[in-house]
């Protein structure tokens, strides 16, 4: 940067401006002086910046210092601080887009290094802040550091005195004063000859009685004139003094010749003003004296005049010795501030020589301590890392096993607001790429096609390591409106057990990610045949077959009591009925007939686009009459289903042939019901068939209510049940089906059906346990107290129990 500046000074040549900038550091005074320069002289044409710095001479002397690291160290950490300090200036230049030039000067004394900067590169402006602002990290002896260096400063240089961003004070350079003496002269000269007529005149009137006297002051001022301008050449210091000396002489002498009377005009001799009294020649003794022995006047006149000139010249010698006396105490002064300051110097050189030994003779010692170091202290450091890494392996594994904990809480906590379903607080399910479902799909694969109905077609795939269905719904993407987005929104939110999870989806294209069901639709069960498969599939028991009717109705129940809307199925039918692994029925297309435009050519099993919608044999009649979907549309199709998992019959006629066999009295109503679903309870049987005719009835208002009347009684068909499975299951054991070993309670000594964890550890029946805690407060594995009586659900034991059963009773 050095070289590209001095080559664009060059090519300036003469007519380019130089102007420096002499700072301190960083702080906001100096940045003032940076910036004030910065907006006077930046805009202007071949102008070049050097920014100035005086730092003191290195104290270290070479010959004395030692040949080391310790003078290297010492000067690189000097220029590391200076560049640092002088970092923000450089900043204020580089934002205006400004090139400068970085001058650090060593020296003890600030204003000469200035000077002789300003003379070797021919600075034509220089900027300085205020003495007031410190801007020197060192103090001179003279209080006034920028009037020094105005002083010293060459007379071709223009001197600015920067004070808190504003100018303070201009010293302009020797061309700027004589260009403005030369604007001046003319009126100048016209004053001095009209002053100089006015004084000729004046004296010409008034002493034309005295002309001697008078042309020999005139010729006495002009020697005092001559001696103080020789006395102002040697010394600046008491030109004052020595124009007030001059007058006082002139006037004592003009005072004791009594020439002149009281005026209140002055006559100025050779530019001294000599304010007196003028006296006129009124003392008529005086005038005939003169008169009556001219002679003797004018001699005594010239011995006055010589006697006068003497006592002048006296004067000023005794001035000039006064100021080559007080060069001399400055210069003693100064001598003695140097002596002082060399001193310290030397004080300051010799503290840290002995520091410096100091330090070797500790690093000799180290050393030597370290070449001999005993077996047992390394043996102790051996000791001390082996217990230190000991101690990072424990720390790093309390880190892995505090990880593990935060997530397994976090999957706990997912898992318990899964559980939990019903609150429409926030989005629940994974927007899927419409690539990565293809790619899962196999592009739609036939072989992985599992189901296809009126709302589109199903396919098995893997998204994420899991086991999912997807369903690509038969629709354009101009079809899928605001209501899709919307209504899938809330499917999302909707948490049930026995509703068909939803875990993503691919808006843009009208896909749906649904949990997989690995025993496929009721429907399927009911007719013991799963399509694209000639093997049958083992019959849904009576007592299984309660259960689900129970787990419909209570999702329905949560459906319609959704708020702040009921949600209506519209077409619920076995083919929407999913079982999973333990014959666990949810319900599944949840509200996908309120957010699809169906297509005509797909909807085999709806009336038309703008009918009801549904499948024919469960549409309500009332809705299918009117158009309005209310509730009661679904009870109408769960009534339909509660008479197929009866008779797993079609649904074509099938409420008449049950109405008439429960009127004939000759036992045709149990030749009537599936024989593949063991022996069934007639009387239950019977209460289940004919809450499901009361369901089918033709008017909605002679349905009964789905909580005060429909799940009472198939609760109680869901006890019934549950009794005759774990009945079941024991005759099944009893046949060399063996249970696990941890399927069984501790207390009561029989397969748990609601396994909780206890305080101590191990996992009761819930029942037992509860009862257990009522009367004891010991662990009866333990024998010791319980901490406390929480009880908390063991889920992944209770699926294992189900799924056990679930394959033992198949």
């Amino acid at each position: 940067d050095h070289q590209i500046l001095a080559a664009e000074v060059e090519e300036m040549g003469d007519g380019a401006l130089i102007v420096a900038v002499a700072i301190k550091g960083n702080n906001s005074k100096t940045k003032g002086v940076v910036r004030w320069a910065l907006q006077q002289f930046a805009s202007q044409e071949h102008v070049v910046f050097k920014l100035l710095h005086v730092q003191p001479r290195d104290s270290i002397s070479v010959s004395t210092a030692r040949k080391d690291s310790t003078t290297t160290v010492y000067k690189k950490d000097v220029d590391r601080k200076t560049r640092e300090m002088l970092l923000p200036s450089r900043d204020m230049f580089a934002h205006r887009e400004v090139q400068m030039d970085i001058m650090v000067l060593e020296s003890d004394d600030v204003a000469d290094a200035i000077s002789k900067a300003v003379q070797d590169h021919g600075i034509s402006e220089l900027v300085i802040g205020a003495s007031s602002s410190i801007i020197f990290s060192w103090k001179l002896k003279r209080s006034n550091l920028s009037s020094k260096i105005s002083d010293v400063t060459p007379r071709f240089c223009t001197v600015h005195v920067i004070s808190k961003g504003k100018l303070l004070n201009v010293r302009k350079s020797d061309i700027d004063i004589e260009t403005s003496i030369t604007d001046d002269r003319s009126e100048n000269q016209f004053t001095s000859s009209s002053h100089s007529g006015s004084v000729s005149s004046t004296s010409s009137h008034q002493f034309s009685s005295t002309p001697l006297l008078f042309q020999r002051m005139q010729a006495l001022s002009t020697v005092n004139q001559k001696v103080g301008t020789k006395i102002g050449t040697n010394s600046n210091i008491d030109t004052h003094h020595n124009r007030t000396a001059s007058l006082d002489v002139d006037t004592k002498m003009l005072n004791q010749k009594g020439f002149y009377r009281t005026s209140s005009s002055g006559i100025g001799y050779g530019g001294s003003d000599i304010q007196g009294r003028r006296r006129s020649y009124t003392d008529e003794g005086s005038s005939s004296s003169c008169s009556s022995d001219p002679t003797s006047s004018s001699s005594q006149v010239n011995k006055d005049f010589e006697l006068e000139k003497l006592k002048i010249e006296l004067r000023h010698i005794k001035g000039m010795y006064a100021v080559a006396q007080g060069e001399v105490m400055d210069a003693s002064k100064k001598v003695q501030d140097l002596n002082q300051r060399r001193s310290e110097e030397a004080s300051r050189l010799k503290n840290l020589t002995i520091r410096e030994e100091d330090a070797d003779e500790v690093v000799e010692m180290e050393r030597e301590r370290q070449n001999h170091k005993l077996p047992q202290q390394e043996q102790a450091e051996n000791e001390a890392e082996l217990v230190r890494r000991c101690v990072e392996r424990e720390t790093e594994d309390k880190l892995e096993a505090q990880a593990r904990a935060e997530e397994v809480r976090r999957e706990k906590q997912r898992l318990e607001d899964a559980l939990e379903g019903g609150p429409l607080q926030r989005q629940q399910y994974m927007k899927f790429e419409w690539d990565e479902i293809v790619q899962a799909t196999s592009s739609f694969s036939d072989e992985l096609k599992i189901g296809m109905g009126g709302y589109g077609s199903v396919y098995r795939c893997n998204l994420h390591h899991t086991t999912v269905a997807v369903k690509v719904l038969h629709s354009d993407k101009s079809n899928l409106t605001k209501q899709f987005h919307q209504e899938l929104e809330i499917l999302s939110k909707i948490r049930h057990p026995h509703l068909l999870l939803l875990l993503g989806a691919c808006p843009d294209h009208g896909s749906l990610v649904y949990e997989y069901m690995h025993n496929g639709s009721l429907e399927e069960r009911l007719m013991t045949r799963r399509p694209n498969s000639d093997a049958p599939q083992p019959p849904l028991r009576w007592f299984e077959r309660f259960r689900i009717a129970w787990e419909i109705a209570s999702a329905l129940y949560f459906l319609h009591t959704n708020e702040p809307r009921p949600i209506v199925h519209r077409d619920l039918k076995p083919a929407n009925i999913l079982l999973d692994r333990n014959n666990v029925s949810k319900i599944g297309d949840v509200g996908l007939s309120k957010m699809v435009n169906l297509d005509p050519s797909h909807a085999s099993t709806v009336f038309n686009q703008t009918g009801p919608v549904g499948t024919f044999f469960y549409i309500d009649p009332e809705y299918q009459r009117t158009g309005v979907v209310t509730p009661e549309s679904d009870i109408y199709a769960f009534g339909i289903i509660l008479l197929q998992l009866a008779t797993a019959r079609s649904a074509m006629g099938l409420a008449h042939s049950l109405e008439k066999a429960l009127r004939d009295q000759t036992g045709k109503f149990s030749e009537i019901l599936d024989k593949t679903a063991g022996d069934w309870p007639v009387k239950e049987a019977k209460e289940m068939v004919m809450i499901g005719l009361r369901c089918a009835e033709m008017r909605k208002r002679d349905r009964p209510d789905l909580g005060k009347e429909i799940l009472p009684v198939l609760e109680r068909l869901k006890d019934v049940a549950c009794n005759a499975r774990n009945m079941f299951a024991e005759t099944l054991m009893d046949h060399n089906h063996h249970a696990p070993g941890h399927f069984y309670c501790p207390i009561t000594k029989d397969v748990m059906d609601n396994p909780c964890v206890a305080s101590d550890g191990y996992t009761y029946e819930k029942k037992a346990i509860t009862e257990w805690l009522e009367k004891n407060h010991k662990s009866p594995m333990t024998d010791a107290p319980f901490p406390n009586q929480t009880l908390l659900p063991n889920q992944s034991l209770l699926s294992a129990i189900k799924e056990w059963r679930s394959h033992l009773i198949k």
